[in-house]
């Protein structure tokens, strides 16, 4: 980490801070910018600005996962979401150029670089599509080093004696670049903004890491948080699924949305109503059909160890998990400290005489204990913090001293009578790159005490996503390690579709998944879980995600291990192609079966006489949701079973905004809709509150004429759905 010589420079107004970037970097300008949360708006819309106002300039931003306000492309989308993006959003600040870059209109001097997309957003949006690079999240730093980065700029808090800011939400690639041998020639952009939560770990670094720092209160704006998703019945089983293969006294990584929060949603049945959970998975005949991989694999009691969370990404629903106890299996960064854990040797809760012998016996320390043993123990709560360390002796509160010596019998006993802690400290229980979550998650982490807010440390994605430079500890932190991830396709030989279309469309960027999946390969106790809906809906048209083959692959067959469909649970790894074709027929839709089969069959893989088993040949979607109806009305499988900032009105509307969506698919589809929705003459009272909420109560012209009958059209089909 590298420091600036006089301390940074503190500003109050973005021009100015632009002023000084172009005095130190010149006229082209490279800037760096966090993905997700931990964009500094203020500071990049006034470069952005400036550029854009002075052609001799060149600027170059260098990012992922761009995030702007809601808005809608049609007048009922917009209708839908300005007010829901008033409410939820607030006072922060879009970024000029992807309001910009969204409507094509970026200036020639301008480009736009980015590794991951939020998902679909750019599809259509050829500039976009041609400024992506592919990079898998650790070499991210790397490669905008590569392309010349000379300015790195990010949101960051402030410690209240102002010596200290937290990178906070983006530890990520931050802490890379700053580390790095080229990091004294960037210069480094702080803008604060106090809403964002101070974090802990490697994200608390010295002010002087930062050469510019931008301050002042009309700079301060809400964090963006993205709204929670509504979870579907197909997620529910998948997430169900997915939790009896975590096992307990393990380690844990999921994702963002519905998927991931349909997992947590299972966990915490598991560990809070284990009969209730029982009870669904014996109803959903998931241990009868899966029992031999839930044994091998995973567990179905609840948590008595629990789990540690080692994730690139701490999703909201980690908090779920913190507070209910799931996820409180600490770690130590040493190496003989956790071994000595994991062996059962040393208690984390209860400090022993025995923890200090141990850990002399496996050389941790000497018997002639160091400045650098003293300082050791110490800072993991092995003696008290009250205790000093002087001339070789240690010093206790009272006054008294002995020889800082474990052979020497008064001394030990002193130390041990007098100097030994209560507990193991400065452990943690999520190592963590980066953040983003709906506005509770934020509130939440704020609230949390700062011993809880202590144990989540954010640290360089190269540290979370990779085990180089530092496995010996990180195989030891990681053991029973479950990395669950989402794909859209997966090929019947095992191969996955995560990023893009075999055509070179991408949707939304590698990112970490390749690391995590080739992770749990090199862990002897590690699993890669895919979870993969079975099938997907495009031009009205039900279509297979589990298909022969595939243009594109994002993760290859021979990395191959866990597939989670909402059908059941497809353990692949080290299997044979027959054996893993025979896998996946068994956990693909129905629908599709019978042309996988015939596929398989011409190509060579399967045996001519080969039957999928009679078990699995009913995976349909309608069984799916008709089952999960039934917990339905018993007030289980909620679709928003986390909260959500949407109304209840707004609930509604967006189901049925869906819906119309589907219905006008295509040519034919679009007709039929519209000439139905034509003959409605009357407005149904129930209606009524939904169409003010859209401003369609009282049209004024055709168009709203005809867009409040398409919609009370769709809401009649849900009500009698």
């Amino acid at each position: 980490m590298i420091t600036r010589e006089g301390g940074p420079i503190f500003l109050e107004d973005p021009g100015q801070c632009v002023d000084q970037v172009i005095e130190k970097v010149g006229k082209d300008i490279v800037l760096g910018i966090p993905l997700g949360a931990g964009k500094p708006n203020h500071f990049v819309n006034a470069i952005y600005q400036r550029v854009k106002e002075d052609l001799s300039l060149q600027l170059t931003i260098m990012t992922a996962l761009t995030l702007e306000k809601p808005k809608g492309n049609s007048l009922l989308e917009k209708r839908f979401f300005e007010p829901f993006a008033e409410r939820v959003f607030g006072d922060y600040p879009d970024l000029l150029f992807e309001l910009d870059r969204t409507a094509g209109n970026l200036p020639q001097n301008v480009r736009v670089i980015e590794f991951y997309f939020p998902a679909g957003k750019y599809v259509r949006n050829p500039q976009a599509q041609k400024d992506y690079t592919s990079s898998n999240y650790t070499h991210v730093a790397r490669d905008i080093l590569d392309a010349g980065l000379n300015v790195l700029a990010q949101m960051i808090s402030i410690s209240d004696d102002r010596s200290r800011v937290s990178l906070s939400c983006n530890a990520d690639v931050t802490l890379d670049i700053m580390s790095s041998k080229r990091g004294e020639e960037i210069v480094f952009v702080g803008q604060v903004n106090n809403q964002l939560p101070y974090m802990y770990g490697d994200a608390d670094v010295a002010i002087d890491a930062f050469d510019l720092v931008l301050e002042h209160p009309h700079l301060e704006h809400k964090i963006f948080g993205p709204p929670k998703m509504a979870i579907s019945e197909a997620d529910y089983m998948i997430g169900f699924l997915t939790s009896t293969l975590i096992r307990d006294d393990g380690e844990l990584q999921i994702g963002i949305g519905s998927l991931g929060d349909a997992l947590v949603y299972a966990l915490l049945m598991r560990q809070n109503e284990n009969d209730q959970y029982l009870q669904v998975l014996g109803d959903f005949e998931i241990e009868t059909r899966f029992g031999p991989s839930i044994a091998k694999i995973g567990d179905t009691t609840p948590f008595e160890k629990g789990l540690f969370g080692a994730t690139e990404m701490l999703v909201d629903s980690f908090m779920f998990l913190v507070d209910s106890g799931i996820m409180k299996r600490k770690v130590f960064d040493h190496v003989i400290l956790q071994r000595l854990i994991n062996e059962g040797l040393i208690q984390e809760e209860r400090i022993v005489p025995d923890t200090l012998f141990r850990l002399l016996r496996r050389g941790a320390i000497h018997s002639q204990l160091t400045i650098e043993d003293f300082a050791f123990l110490q800072h993991f709560g092995i003696l008290k913090e009250e205790l000093q360390f002087r001339h070789g002796s240690i010093y206790f509160e009272d006054g008294s001293f002995v020889q800082a010596d474990l052979n020497i019998d008064e001394a030990s006993e002193a130390i041990i009578t007098k100097g030994l802690g209560e507990h193991l400290k400065n452990g943690a229980i999520i190592h963590a790159g980066f953040f983003l979550g709906p506005a509770k998650f934020y509130e939440w982490l704020h609230q949390l005490p700062d011993a809880t807010k202590r144990l989540i440390h954010m640290k360089s994605v190269r540290k979370i996503n990779q085990l180089y430079g530092h496995e010996e500890i990180d195989r030891l932190h990681r053991k029973n390690a479950r990395f669950v991830n989402t794909c859209m396709m997966m090929t019947l030989l095992g191969a996955a579709v995560s990023d893009q279309l075999e055509d070179g469309t991408v949707i939304s960027g590698v990112g970490g998944q390749y690391n995590f999946v080739e992770m749990a390969q090199a862990l002897p106790d590690g699993r890669s879980i895919l979870q993969l809906r079975a099938t997907r809906t495009a031009n009205g048209k039900v279509q297979s995600n589990v298909v022969w083959n595939y243009g594109h692959v994002t993760i290859p067959r021979h990395l191959r291990d866990i597939v989670v469909t909402e059908y059941g649970i497809a353990d692949i790894r080290g299997k044979t192609d027959e054996e893993v074709v025979k896998e996946l027929l068994c956990v693909a839709d129905s629908r599709f079966q019978p042309e996988l089969v015939a596929r398989a069959k011409a190509a060579g893989k399967l045996s001519e006489d080969h039957q999928i088993p009679e078990a699995f040949t009913h995976n349909y979607s309608n069984r799916i949701r008709q089952k999960v109806g039934r917990f339905r009305k018993d007030g289980l499988f909620p679709v928003f079973p986390f909260g959500t900032d949407f109304t209840h009105e707004e609930q509604v509307i967006g189901k049925a905004l869906k819906s119309l969506k589907t219905r006008t698919s295509g040519f034919w589809p679009r007709l039929s809709t519209i000439l139905r929705a034509l003959t409605i003459m009357k407005i149904p009272d129930e209606t009524v509150p939904y169409l003010k909420r859209m401003q369609l109560d009282k049209p004024r012209n055709f168009q709203e004429n005809l867009y409040q009958k398409l919609l009370i059209l769709v809401l009649q089909k849900l009500k009698g759905a």
